[in-house]
């Protein structure tokens, strides 16, 4: 990112405006989520916990850097910890500069580890200050999440949250998988159990879109039932083929009355879903094989006024994505025939690469 222009963030909270913050806040990419992690570190006086999966050194990163570091060299608990996969080529000097600064860092699963068969990822993207104001979402820190020379950041969301499930989540950061409660937030560690009956409306903005066949045949059985069921998906990917597996899908979730919408104007990164206007879901969890076996975060928060929040911003990016109708997946030929070949091969392999990575967890944990 040398030579770039920073991103462009709004400004930090006053002391004012912190004190009279609400206990949860949607917050639009980086422009809006940087500024207040940023204060919120600064502001530190015990424990600083972040886990992220990509860490740019430069650019807003280096805005990173610095608060940390700071924070530790006024006694702050700091630690980090950063994926190898994630943020292969800045992990080990990122590590070394964090380290002389006095913090605690470790780089899960670097990139030697898949020669001992350590396949799995952290893929969390989990901010913690002093137990009392926690970041969780879809947002990793590097420029792409803010705008700049003009170009808008990658479409993704974060929560704000304030308050005793803070409190709960320092005294189970390190203990495996764990659900948390705490008045409407719910809160869910390494992975999401269950689901849910829809009932009236369902809005989902997802980065990486390959659903197992259980999902998928819940959404067309809501759509047929008169559920109003609504997809913002990547017209591009910054995965390679994953738009493509994507794409396999689209005909039979439009033929059962599924609504698709493509956005384009920058990469969606988001993870989250709407459903009945009451119940948001925002995390770092994707929609696909390997976050069964990655190291993630869910939070589901019973709140009306975020939750319409959340739909209004889905809302908008539908309004300014292109919409996806049958009579274009009608379209035969050879290309639709072999990207079809190839959503379905990517899919595939997709799931067997972490059904295998899920044994080799569970054969380390026996």
């Amino acid at each position: 990112m040398g030579g770039q222009a920073s991103p462009t963030l709004t400004p930090a909270l006053s002391r004012g405006e912190r004190e009279s913050t609400r206990e949860l806040a949607l917050l639009d990419g980086g422009a809006e989520a940087y500024p207040r992690m940023l204060e919120a570190i600064d502001s530190a006086t015990r424990r600083v916990h972040l886990e992220v999966y990509a860490f740019e050194r430069e650019g807003v990163g280096s805005r990173f850097v610095s608060a940390l570091t700071a924070a530790a060299h006024r006694g702050v608990e700091v630690k980090v910890i950063v994926d190898g996969w994630g943020s292969i080529g800045q992990s080990r000097a990122l590590a070394s500069t964090l380290r002389e600064a006095g913090i605690k860092v470790r780089i899960h699963n670097p990139l030697t580890s898949v020669f001992l068969g350590r396949f799995w990822r952290n893929h969390r993207k989990l901010l913690l200050v002093d137990d009392a104001v926690a970041f969780l979402g879809g947002i990793n820190i590097g420029d792409h999440y803010a705008a700049q020379e003009g170009r808008p950041g990658w479409a993704d969301l974060a929560l704000e949250l304030r308050g005793d499930i803070c409190a709960r989540l320092g005294a189970r950061l390190n203990a495996g998988a764990s659900t948390l409660e705490a008045g409407p937030v719910r809160l869910l560690l390494s992975g999401f159990g269950g689901g849910w009956r829809l009932r009236g409306r369902v809005v989902l903005a997802h980065a990486y879109f390959l659903p197992d066949r259980g999902f998928v045949r819940a959404l067309k059985r809501a759509a047929r039932r008169g559920v109003e069921v609504h997809l913002l998906l990547p017209g591009r990917s910054d995965v390679p083929f994953a738009h493509v597996a994507t794409q396999r899908l689209y005909r039979t979730l439009l033929k059962a009355g599924v609504r698709i919408h493509e956005w384009t104007a920058t990469t969606l990164h988001a993870k989250a879903a709407v459903v009945d206007d009451q119940r948001l879901l925002v995390g770092s969890f994707n929609l696909d094989p390997l976050s069964l076996v990655n190291l993630e975060t869910l939070v589901e928060v019973e709140d009306a006024d975020v939750a319409a929040e959340a739909t209004r911003w889905m809302e908008r990016h539908m309004g300014l994505s292109s919409p996806v109708g049958l009579e274009d997946r009608a379209r035969s030929g050879v290309r639709r025939w072999l990207l079809e070949v190839v959503g379905l091969a990517v899919a595939r392999f997709a799931e067997r690469f972490a059904s295998f990575v899920g044994s080799r967890r569970m054969r380390r944990r026996g």
